[in-house]
């Protein structure tokens, strides 16, 4: 199963889906944009399918072919990017891929489950669309200026622009790769980590009024419920980097941020040194990256947090 093999697979096949995870983030929509620049170019019929998609990556080529339906009872392949396990694909896509004919997989969780018929899966770099350059530019596959402005865009957002644990010489090498094609990096940067609308805002202000300090201010807790979203007017995706203010509170090892959904919450975890917050969120059926994890609760507010917090402080001793 080797990147030689998944290209002869592209080459056969006419009709090919990308699938993410659900709650698409910069990394997961960059990948599969830039993939889908690269698969159309290549003559395919290509289809990303995702549901809540934040405003923010609208300045993304390829943005607007983004579709939450398809026409298309079944694709004769279908590939899944930044997603560790099926599990995490949207309910009303999975279909696709398990009737698919060849099945893809580009990630890199560390507890990814090799769900797919062909897994190309690296622990270690930073990015899923790392991941996809590195993997296009063995294959000697050129990609265009639209295609490296995802990409980049994908490894800008999961980096926390360059500045998280695990980046590597390879990602500033893509970064130079970009820059020498004319992609305005700041542009990126700002448009995907910097500008947010005024309801991002209220929301963060909000998250930060309810900051609470837990083991001598090591761990940070906030949260954000269903009612808030609508008295706020939240658009998908306005919830975003709430957690990453509470990581960089000095002293801070732990952040956590807890978002209401129709059943329980979604936990989202970031570390600065030394906590593995994967192996936290392992616990509460979910997972991640070393820094950056998540997971989905049915407990209530109070007991996620308890629960969360006890969890924490074994790792902090």
């Amino acid at each position: 199963m080797t990147l030689d093999d998944i290209l002869g697979e592209i080459k056969k096949v006419n009709t090919i889906c990308i699938l993410a995870h659900e709650n698409p983030d910069g990394d997961a929509i960059g990948s599969s944009l830039g993939l889908y620049d690269v698969l159309q170019k290549m003559g395919k019929q290509v289809e990303v399918l995702m549901k809540k998609v934040p405003e923010t990556y609208s300045f993304l080529p390829h943005a607007e072919t983004i579709r939450e339906t398809s026409d298309v009872e079944k694709f004769d392949m279908a590939i899944v990017v930044d997603c560790p396990d099926l599990k995490r694909v949207n309910n009303s896509f999975i279909r696709y891929f398990e009737t698919a004919d060849v099945k893809i997989e580009f990630d890199h969780h560390i507890n990814n489950s090799m769900f797919a018929d062909y897994n190309i899966v690296n622990h270690v770099s930073p990015a899923c669309c790392q991941i996809l350059v590195t993997s296009l530019e063995y294959l000697e596959i050129e990609l265009s200026k639209e295609a490296m402005t995802c990409f980049l865009t994908g490894i800008i957002t999961d980096t926390g622009g360059f500045k998280n644990a695990g980046i590597t010489e390879e990602t500033f090498e893509i970064a130079g790769k970009a820059l020498r094609q004319g992609i305005n990096l700041p542009k990126i940067y700002k448009s995907s980590l910097l500008t947010i609308t005024k309801s991002r805002f209220e929301a963060q202000k909000l998250a930060m009024e309810r900051m609470e300090f837990f083991a001598d201010g090591k761990i940070c807790f906030t949260y954000m419920t269903r009612e808030d979203l609508r008295n706020l007017n939240l658009k998908d995706g306005d919830h975003e980097g709430i957690v990453e203010i509470g990581r960089n509170i000095e002293n801070v090892e732990v952040s956590i941020f807890l978002r209401e959904e129709e059943k329980g919450y979604k936990i989202s975890l970031r570390s600065n040194e030394f906590v593995n917050v994967a192996q936290v969120c392992m616990v509460f059926g979910g997972g991640g990256h070393v820094r950056a994890a998540g997971a989905n609760t049915t407990m209530s507010l109070e007991e996620a947090k308890h629960a969360l917090i006890r969890e924490i402080e074994k790792k902090l001793k």
